[in-house]
């Protein structure tokens, strides 16, 4: 009886540690399964995203390439990057961008206002010279504005600044026309904000969302 009994435990170990192995490569499949499923999901989601990306860097090409005036493929290229990047940085509707870039020189290379305004976002030199190091903007002059890549950061950052001084995008949009100081006088006097430029943007943003937003 005493040899049963001894012959009952040393069968137990073996079958134990069976069993333990069992739960341990089990266990860790389980981990690996669960670890490739994050994995997949991850790699998924980074495709999608990606693929969003260039969807909309797509959208925004073609509605650039439809208006410009004066630049080659591969600069379209290059203002459709900075436009989406731009945007990302501020949290713009790329669209929205476009839309001031329209109103402002109707994608036109090489545009200047009367005024002294230039470039596609139609940027005056002493603004462009006050924004440039805060827009992370290589300042070497007035010439700076008629670099593409140069105005739209420096337009963006300046639009960017306005709606944080104003608190709102309407009056950022008429202070980026009009000026800063212009509008906080008209605000004192309890005047109306002039309507002409603001509807001219957000006319150019609705049209622009209607034609290419999918």
């Amino acid at each position: 009886m005493i040899q049963y009994d001894k012959l009952g435990i040393f069968l137990s170990k073996p079958i134990s540690l069976l069993l333990m192995l069992i739960y341990l490569l089990q266990s860790a499949l389980l981990i690996y399964l669960i670890k490739d499923k994050f994995d997949l999901e991850q790699q998924i989601n980074f495709q999608q995203k990606r693929i969003s990306e260039l969807e909309e860097k797509l959208q925004i090409f073609k509605a650039i390439d439809d208006f410009q005036i004066g630049f080659s493929d591969e600069e379209v290229q290059q203002l459709a990057e900075v436009i989406y990047s731009e945007s990302k940085k501020y949290q713009y509707d790329p669209l929205f961008i476009m839309a001031v870039i329209l109103t402002e020189s109707s994608f036109k290379k090489g545009q200047r206002s009367s005024y002294g305004a230039r470039g596609l976002m139609q940027v005056v030199p002493f603004v462009g010279k006050d924004v440039a190091t805060r827009a992370g903007v290589d300042w070497t002059g007035k010439g700076t504005l008629f670099e593409p890549r140069s105005n739209i950061k420096l337009g963006t950052h300046h639009l960017f600044e306005q709606i944080l001084k104003f608190g709102d995008v309407k009056k950022a949009i008429v202070a980026y026309n009009v000026g800063e100081g212009t509008l906080r006088k008209l605000m004192r006097k309890k005047k109306p904000l002039p309507q002409k430029y603001l509807n001219k943007v957000l006319k150019n943003y609705d049209m622009l969302k209607e034609t290419y937003r999918t």
